[in-house]
């Protein structure tokens, strides 16, 4: 074959294979739909971190310190808060995956069993988890919880565990009503959780329909509750009104989030779309 021939037969291939990429992400279209909706919420997210810290400054000097403990308080819990209510909908897609999820479903246990089974690890895991990174970041950053109220902050954090086992079992609904699209659905669900709820800034410093989805957020109160009384020394009284939110909260949805499941568990049987596929 002559040289000509060779570059062009190597042309060809060139195109080939990024056309056959192309037939990817058309095929898998909504996972491009996903990374670009984080691309979003990061860049969103950058830009009202530095609102946010304009407004932890306030009128006085700004306290570099404090707004260091802020943002890494923000981050250790929204690393556990985000796994606990992601575990489930991850639980249900890898079974899927694995092919064991009709005999789970079969198996002579109850539904909440099941699912509370799985939240109650992702509990466990998250705040061992959580420890082991605290304890890193306290070494690393020599944090001073000094003037923190640890019995404040625990009544908070199993407060908010009540709706996140809820919110969880409501992701989890989604692997079930579309298996090929669920889990990306999720994971936009946690994009846009990450981005309303005052994870890294107040939620005044977001615009007021950003401000109403933050407020209907459990992460939101967890997140607020938790850094008056790590960051300001709130104690277990002054936080009951955080507590009360987060616990009527978590009684309303984890039995609407069981009804849920129970439904798109029946529609799945029959629509068939239990099935391993991929």
């Amino acid at each position: 074959m002559s040289s000509i021939g060779v570059r062009h037969t190597e042309l060809n291939a060139l195109f080939g294979f990024a056309e056959r990429q192309l037939h990817v992400v058309k095929r898998y279209w909504l996972w491009e739909v996903v990374w670009l909706f984080y691309s979003l919420v990061s860049v969103l997210s950058i830009g009202f971190l530095a609102s946010g810290l304009g407004e932890l400054g306030g009128s006085g000097a700004f306290d570099l310190r404090k707004a260091q403990l802020y943002l890494l308080i923000g981050a250790l819990l929204w690393g556990y808060l985000s796994l606990v209510f992601m575990e489930a909908a991850y639980a249900i897609a890898w079974e899927r995956w694995e092919g064991t999820i009709e005999y789970t479903f079969m198996a002579p246990v109850r539904r909440v069993t099941h699912l509370m089974g799985i939240c109650l690890f992702a509990i466990g895991y998250g705040l061992a988890r959580t420890f082991i990174v605290l304890i890193a970041a306290a070494f690393m950053f020599n944090l001073d919880f000094s003037h923190a109220d640890i019995p404040g902050a625990l009544a908070v954090l199993a407060a908010s565990t009540v709706p996140l086992i809820g919110l969880s079992i409501l992701t989890s609904v989604l692997p079930l009503l579309s298996p090929q699209k669920g889990e990306q659905m999720s994971i936009a669900l946690q994009g846009f959780l990450l981005l309303v709820s005052g994870v890294y800034y107040p939620l005044r410093v977001l615009p007021v329909p950003m401000q109403v989805a933050g407020a209907a957020s459990p992460l939101t109160y967890a997140l607020e509750g938790m850094r008056r009384s790590l960051l300001d020394g709130a104690r277990v009284p002054e936080q009951l009104p955080t507590i009360g939110i987060l616990l009527a909260m978590g009684l309303v949805m984890i039995p609407v989030s069981i009804w849920v499941f129970s439904w798109a568990e029946n529609r799945a049987k029959r629509l068939g779309l239990l099935k391993r596929s991929g």
